[in-house]
């Protein structure tokens, strides 16, 4: 797949600990966006976030320490960005959802043989 020009960035924010059928929710967005034939995903750990509850989440607490922030950033076309829409909003109970406009200036994969 070739992705150059503009581009759609999206980008889910959710709990560690939020869970889709006994699996954490980053982990079932990757795999339906793999399965969507979307360009890629990658999933980021937060050290320290809050979000629509107000409850502060971070390292730094051991109690807290459990449910860090995650991020969840797909790039792709518009129109398959658009197309993956409904499925975040099965998955993403509580969280939040953001698109920005993006412009692809490279986007190279490792030959099948490389590791």
């Amino acid at each position: 797949m070739r992705l150059t020009g503009s581009a759609l960035r999206v980008t889910v924010f959710v709990g560690e600990t939020d869970m889709w059928h006994h699996k954490p929710v980053y982990t079932e967005i990757v795999h339906r966006a793999r399965r969507a034939g979307l360009a890629g995903a990658s999933v980021f750990r937060g050290i320290e976030g809050f979000g629509a509850s107000s409850l502060i989440h971070t390292v730094r607490l051991l109690s807290l320490s459990e449910d860090l922030p995650v991020a969840v950033v797909i790039v792709d076309t518009e129109e398959r960005v658009r197309a993956f829409l409904p499925q975040l909003d099965e998955l993403v109970a509580q969280g939040l959802v953001i698109l920005d406009a993006c412009e692809v200036i490279r986007y190279t994969g490792r030959d099948k043989g490389e590791q």
